[in-house]
């Protein structure tokens, strides 16, 4: 069994239902005692910005505000640089904990010995 789990999101708003296994699947890794590193890349880099993950919605799925801030708590989230480039997202305007890194750094991660990547 992989002991680290790499998860990247692509999609927000515009696919809840993929968005939201991503973020499910995160935090239930988290709360199993799993290193996570959740990756928040195309439209599902809005959730990096204070605020944002309150406003999204999906039936029956666990409310992404408290998926978010277990995964800030016990894991590592970070926002694509270029995705946060398109955005004009900067470092002073993500949630304390959201670090912004590039391909480079998701390679490595993904690469790593004992590590499992999914994408969402």
């Amino acid at each position: 069994m992989a002991k680290k789990l790499v998860i990247k999101v692509t999609a927000g708003a515009d696919a809840p239902e993929r968005c939201s296994q991503a973020f499910t699947v995160a935090a239930v890794a988290v709360a199993s005692g799993v290193e996570v590193s959740l990756w928040l890349t195309g439209e599902s880099a809005w959730f990096a910005l204070p605020g944002r993950a309150a406003e999204f919605e999906l039936p029956h799925a666990a409310p992404l505000p408290d998926l978010l801030d277990s995964l800030l708590a016990g894991g590592r989230v970070t926002l694509c640089t270029q995705c946060a480039a398109r955005r004009d997202i900067t470092e002073k305007d993500v949630i304390e904990g959201v670090r912004i890194a590039g391909a480079q750094v998701f390679v490595q991660e993904a690469m790593a010995d004992a590590t499992q990547a999914l994408v969402y």
